[in-house]
């Protein structure tokens, strides 16, 4: 790293931390002033502009299209029947959540440490977070359980079925989770495909703080992002509805990579 992508590491750190108890701040304010049938909506509102903060804040040009996202509205949480969505994305880097947080209404399924990280832990629980840890079938149960109970509350669900990052645009295997939540709570799922302008993005062999410090001190990111139309998986075979998934979530991004190429 150069002394100049050193700089802007401090700097948008220091900002990050100030963004994230700021609209903390703002969002207790207003979840306060709001009734119950509200909560929810307020939540995804504050949210998505903290999303568009963090954007902002890091570079990130997204080019973004697909059903809501063309309207330049967020992509709701809810189908028509008011039941919750699960959203599947291809997972390359921390950005990825970034970008969701600005056109997405869900609540990320997100490993089980970051709770305890500081700043984004404490965001990141506030917001119902739901965190898994993948070595424990019991934590991996209950995390499915929690799905189904936001989805059926009218929470979106973004989950990264590969179940860990990779470089590149192929699409790993999905894992069954959300799959299985998706059928048992009748929702909807939506595909979603992720793609990065060059590999620096992509969090590979390497510690967090090293891949922090090399995607936060770059001075622009160009990231190309697809939504898909929404499927439901109910009375299907848990293994078919996978494949489907991530047939379509890959041809999302190559979909993503040719809005971002030249």
């Amino acid at each position: 790293m150069n002394p100049v992508g050193d700089l802007r590491v401090l700097g948008r750190s220091s900002a990050f931390v100030g963004l994230t108890f700021s609209l903390l701040a703002c969002l207790e304010a207003d979840l306060r002033s709001s009734p119950a049938s509200r909560q929810i909506p307020v939540t995804y509102k504050w949210m998505g502009r903290y999303g568009h903060s963090l954007l902002r804040l890091y570079g990130l040009s997204v080019t973004a299209s697909g059903p809501h996202l063309d309207q330049g509205e967020i992509y709701p949480a809810t189908d028509a029947r008011g039941l919750g969505r699960i959203f599947v994305m291809n997972h390359r880097s921390m950005l990825d959540i970034f970008v969701d947080l600005a056109f997405v209404e869900a609540n990320t399924v997100s490993r089980a440490d970051l709770a305890s990280w500081p700043v984004i832990g404490l965001a990141a629980r506030r917001v119902g977070t739901l965190f898994v840890d993948r070595s424990d079938k019991r934590s991996g149960a209950a995390v499915i359980t929690a799905m189904i109970n936001g989805l059926e509350s009218g929470r979106g669900v973004m989950v990264y079925p590969e179940g860990t990052t990779f470089a590149g645009d192929e699409v790993r295997p999905f894992r069954a989770g959300a799959f299985l939540a998706a059928m048992r709570a009748g929702a909807e799922i939506v595909p979603v495909g992720i793609a990065y302008g060059g590999t620096e993005s992509a969090y590979l062999q390497e510690s967090f703080p090293a891949h922090y410090r090399r995607v936060v001190g770059s001075p622009l990111t160009r990231i190309g992002l697809v939504a898909g139309a929404p499927f439901r998986a109910e009375g299907t075979d848990v293994e078919v509805i996978q494949r489907r998934a991530r047939a379509e979530v890959q041809a999302l991004v190559h979909q993503a990579r040719a809005a971002i190429a030249g």
